[in-house]
């Protein structure tokens, strides 16, 4: 069972504490070791070339970036199919463009172990892109990112430059346009750096930066961060208000565009709807949208369910079981039911088995027969198996 990958240990020695407090969204963090194998356990040079050479990947999943050059043609480095041409690929990184490798979590279980256990921790999306540049290289001219984001760097080195924040937490919609700035080339960078494998650099969004390779190639992840924002959280609130409430579902008055329209009386209609989603405004209604909205998106590779499934005829209640690693999941019980949230599907079950069910997605390690709750062993039995069949709960065999 793989291992949790903890907020913890990406930071290492700075506390996830110190960064929520000081860094999170606000100012950037560069934790330097000089320790090479730091990520090791992450990625490697090699489990690229199998995925590009052996897994047939296609554009945009791959995709070629070159700040010294005019936008590389998509038909440079791919068959009409949308296949990547590898042999096209590596050529052109080798002449100086580099290799972007979007969402490498859905193909590669460390990288799933990774966000799978820092979503869980945070309560945000967390992807995997990887850059794979050449030596004395440049894949992005100066930017910023719509989302936070943590580089892990893996062989190599690149050589950063932070720059200004023209757009402070930019929304997700907010996507960097270089039409929309006057991008100073003589501007001087608030910090720069050295980034070498072994190093973590977190950026919060909207800050400018770039980065540039030093003479060997390199490789690093970029993890972005989507995380629900307060803004997402409002609307949704007042949207399940309007649902129960056809007056705030009425169209806009005929006119109201014209410059002689009087806005009084839709004033003060627009004052009394504000005081209807004032008084019935449900907080736990809209945050219980946005976690089930992210445990539903969030799939785990369910690496060993087949041995799983095969093995269910040994389970009984002396048997060894245990939550997944890194299982995200979100419960909710009303009077008559309990609710589970989790890969994309929903579980329910009679109130009286809500101690259990909790238990087992909340526990790494127990036998059946030790489950707390209302549960028979008969009962226990059968919540386990469901469970196993989901893959939410492991027995260890």
């Amino acid at each position: 069972m793989p291992a949790t990958y903890s907020l913890e240990k990406l930071l290492h020695p700075t506390t996830p504490e110190t960064f929520r407090e000081e860094h999170r969204e606000a100012k950037p963090l560069l934790v330097k070791r000089g320790q090479p194998n730091y990520y090791d356990d992450l990625l490697t040079l090699g489990v690229v070339d199998r995925v590009i050479t052996t897994m047939h990947p296609k554009y945009p999943d791959v995709f070629l970036a070159n700040a010294a050059t005019e936008e590389t043609k998509v038909a440079e480095y791919t068959y009409p199919s949308g296949l990547i041409n590898v042999g096209r690929l590596y050529s052109l990184f080798e002449a100086g463009s580099t290799i972007v490798m979007s969402n490498l979590e859905l193909q590669v279980q460390a990288l799933a172990n990774l966000c799978r256990s820092l979503e869980r921790e945070a309560s945000a999306r967390f992807q995997a892109n990887i850059y794979l540049t050449p030596g004395n290289a440049q894949g992005f001219r100066r930017h910023y990112d719509a989302h936070d984001v943590f580089v892990i760097q893996l062989e190599g080195s690149k050589l950063w430059r932070v720059y200004d924040t023209p757009v402070e937490l930019p929304m997700p919609g907010e996507p960097f346009d270089p039409r929309d700035f006057d991008i100073d080339p003589d501007a001087k960078p608030t910090m720069e750096f050295e980034l070498e494998a072994g190093d973590v650099f977190y950026l919060p969004r909207g800050i400018m930066h770039d980065a540039v390779s030093t003479q060997k190639t390199s490789l690093h992840i970029t993890l972005g961060t989507f995380g629900a924002n307060w803004t997402e959280v409002i609307l949704e609130a007042i949207a399940k208000v309007g649902v129960n409430h056809p007056e705030m579902r009425r169209s806009l008055p005929m006119g109201f565009a014209r410059p002689d329209y009087d806005r009084g009386d839709a004033q003060k209609t627009f004052e009394a709807l504000m005081a209807t989603v004032m008084k019935e405004v449900n907080f736990d209604e809209a945050l219980d949208h946005f976690a089930d909205d992210l445990v539903s998106s969030r799939h785990s590779l369910l690496v060993g369910q087949l041995d799983q499934i095969l093995a269910l005829p040994k389970l009984d209640i002396e048997s060894e079981v245990g939550a997944r690693a890194n299982l995200l999941f979100h419960l909710r019980r009303d009077e008559e039911q309990v609710h589970v949230s989790c890969y994309g599907s929903s579980l329910h079950m009679p109130v009286h088995a809500a101690d259990s069910l909790q238990y087992a997605l909340e526990n790494e390690r127990f036998k059946v027969k030790d489950m707390p709750g209302d549960l028979d062993d008969e009962g226990k039995l059968v919540l386990i198996e469901r469970l196993i069949r989901d893959g939410l709960v492991l027995q260890y065999v």
